[in-house]
């Protein structure tokens, strides 16, 4: 079993050896890298990881924190914490972790992790496609955003509206307004089949949360319940969307639609 692996650490230095060591070991074919819990979620959003390799503190969320998020996880990572502080190791395995590692590293020691690691997934197989891990329950993906140094996960289905901010995304939740290092064109490829719709180069609307379509002028608006609430934004359609979001309405089961359409057109 070759094993795709993620090595997390907020020291430059402690990283880069985690990684070099893990790169070593022959059941490992892929290591990548992230220098805190917020950058962690992102690669376990983007790819599939079969191991995590987790230091305990860290900036935002601590890799104790990091590892009970992963618990909510259908099918969570094998979690190896790999830190300098002893007295962790009850909570540690308390949150499910395969293993308990001392810094410094040794090969010899890491080597017994790996097998550990592989010895927890043959009693549970990942499918080999699978690129995005989900939390369990409602199976929805959670996006980590961080406020004044305090890392939070924004639920994918609490979002009614995405605005792009150059490379960045600017997600309306019922939360509040986050930015995150997301283009939007990477989050409305990822979200398309997750009930989102893409309606202009700038915005990316929840279609549950849409009331309706008012035209002003030879401009299409889009009608947006703002974060969840009673109240609705109004964003522009491009026209070559306008057809394909209207399809895509007609499909899903919108309730307010015709209602709030009507209404519209009598403004």
């Amino acid at each position: 079993m070759a094993l795709v692996v993620l090595a997390v650490d907020d020291e430059p230095p402690a990283l880069d050896e985690l990684a070099y060591l893990l790169d070593r070991q022959a059941d490992v074919a892929e290591v990548h890298t992230a220098g805190d819990a917020t950058n962690a979620l992102r690669e376990l959003n983007e790819r599939r990881i079969d191991a995590i390799f987790l230091d305990i503190n860290m900036p935002g969320l601590s890799g104790l924190e990091l590892a009970g998020v992963l618990t909510r996880y259908a099918e969570p990572p094998a979690v190896v914490f790999v830190t300098a502080h002893e007295g962790k190791a009850v909570d540690a395995f308390e949150v499910g972790a395969v293993d308990y590692l001392l810094k410094p590293l040794r090969e010899e020691r890491l080597a017994q992790a790996i097998s550990r690691v592989i010895a927890a997934g043959e009693g549970s197989p990942r499918p080999p496609e699978m690129t995005a891990q989900r939390p369990a329950g409602g199976g929805d993906e959670v996006i980590p955003v961080e406020l004044s140094g305090v890392t939070s996960l924004v639920r994918r289905d609490s979002i009614s509206w995405v605005e792009a901010v150059g490379d960045y995304a600017r997600l309306h939740s019922a939360t509040g307004s986050h930015l995150v290092r997301i283009p939007l064109s990477t989050l409305a490829a990822r979200w398309q089949d997750h009930g989102f719709h893409r309606v202009h180069r700038s915005y990316l609307v929840a279609l549950p949360m849409v009331t309706g379509l008012r035209t002003s002028g030879s401009s299409t608006l889009v009608c947006v319940r703002a974060n969840g609430a009673s109240e609705t934004v109004e964003l522009p359609v491009s026209r070559r969307q306008l057809r394909e979001l209207k399809d895509r309405l007609v499909r899903d089961p919108m309730r307010e639609l015709k209602a709030t359409t009507e209404d519209a057109s009598q403004r």
